[in-house]
Formats: structure tokens, C-alpha cells, sequence
């Protein structure tokens, strides 16, 4: 925990030194969106200086993530078996590509679909004054809400290479997982059912995916290594 805060804290400080790019980089899929002459705006004197360092935090928790990751296994990993151990760093490996790429999916993908979907409200008479406060909330939130349930593939890989869940698991129980992950979106997202929609899908092809993964990845038990054999 205290190696964790020290990475929080170290990727807190990087990433306030370049807040306003950071900010820029995050606010692009909006103004792209934009109509002509339209800006963000905070309506209270103390707002942007605390907006940035609401984002610096959570910045800073993203892309220490990969450290604060290992960090869990490290402290996991004493009470597995040596057999065991040898999977945790391509783990590692995996999930952190996994987390970038659900955090590049949802701002490459994502964003310009539900901003362009919001944006098609205004018109004549109602013009969007999007608050940054809001807005870098709503975003931050969205790249890691993403990035942690894009994880679900790595972690069903280990699991799988573990002997602790099977394909005929994963398939005897998706009418629940249907249930669980419209669930996590509806609370990992923004009140809105696009960005939900927009989280479930790709979580409900990933579950199909891990049911292929853990068929071809999975331990296989003696009685089939012995069928296979045969």
C-alpha cells in the first residue's frame, strides 16, 4: 500500500506539471464536436483550480495503475503455489495492454459517438455550455471504468490457466453475466443509456470471447488429457 500511494503520489505530481495538456488532450473529442464558437466554461472563481487537480488525482491513479497492479500481485503471490507464480507476470503483461486498450477504445470509439449523440439536442434556441468540472468528471470516469472492465479477458485467461473456471462454467452462467455487467454499466457510466450501451456491448462479446478462451487456454483435466492421448 504505501509503494501504491508513493507511485499515486509520483504520477500525481508528473501529471499536474502537465495539466493543461492533459486537460486539452481529454477536452479534444468534445470541441470536435462542438458547434463553431462554442466553449467549456466553470461557473464558480475556484473551479478550474480544482477540476485540475481533481484530474491530476485520477490521472495520476491511471498511469500508475500498471504499478499499483502488480503491487497486488506482489502481495498475492507469496500464498501461491510455485506452479502458480509463473503466470502472474505475462498476467501483468496482458492486463495492463488489456487496460490501455479499453481506455483507447472508450476515447477513440466512445466518446465521439455519445458527445456527437448529446450534441444533436442542441439547436437555435439551446446552445451547449458544457462545464469543464462536469465534463472532466464524466470523461475521467468513462477511460477508467473502460480500462478496468476490459481487464475481464486477462483475468478469465489466468483463471482458466489455473483450473479455477472452465468454458461449460462460463456458458452454464451467461444469463447471469448478461444481468451483472448491464449492471456494472449502469453504475460505472454516466446516467445515460448510450454510454451503458456503449460499455455493455463490447463487455457482453468479451464474456463470448473468454468462453473460447478459457476452452483453448484452459487446464484440461486428466480424464481429457488422457482422451486426448488416446
Amino acid at each position: 500500500m504505501i509503494y501504491s500511494f508513493l507511485a499515486i503520489g509520483v504520477a500525481f505530481a508528473l501529471c499536474y506539471a502537465f495539466i493543461k495538456q492533459i486537460v486539452e488532450i481529454l477536452m479534444r473529442p468534445l470541441v470536435q464536436v462542438l458547434p463553431q464558437g462554442s466553449t467549456l466554461v466553470f461557473t464558480a472563481v475556484p473551479e478550474a483550480f480544482f477540476t485540475y487537480l481533481k484530474a491530476a488525482i485520477l490521472a495520476g491513479i491511471f498511469f500508475s495503475s500498471p504499478f499499483i497492479l502488480y503491487q497486488i500481485w506482489a502481495f498475492v503471490s507469496p500464498g501461491l503455489y510455485q506452479r502458480e507464480k509463473k503466470y502472474i507476470f505475462p498476467y501483468l503483461i496482458v492486463s495492463s495492454t488489456f487496460f490501455v486498450g479499453g481506455a483507447f477504445f472508450c476515447y477513440y470509439i466512445v466518446f465521439p459517438v455519445v458527445f456527437r449523440f448529446f450534441l444533436s439536442f442542441a439547436s437555435e434556441t439551446i446552445r451547449p455550455l458544457p462545464a469543464i468540472k462536469d465534463y472532466l468528471t464524466f470523461t475521467i470516469k468513462l477511460l477508467l471504468a473502460f480500462g478496468l472492465l476490459f481487464q475481464w479477458p486477462a483475468l478469465i485467461l489466468f483463471l482458466a490457466r489455473m483450473g479455477v473456471v472452465s468454458s461449460s462454467i462460463l456458458s452454464r452462467n451467461r444469463k447471469y453475466a448478461v444481468l451483472v455487467i448491464f449492471v456494472a454499466a449502469a453504475i460505472l457510466t454516466p446516467p445515460d443509456l448510450v454510454s451503458q450501451l456503449l460499455l455493455a456491448g463490447p463487455l457482453l462479446a468479451m464474456y463470448e470471447g473468454s468462453i473460447w478462451i478459457a476452452k483453448f487456454f484452459g487446464k484440461k483435466k486428466k480424464g481429457a488429457e488422457k482422451e486426448e492421448e488416446k
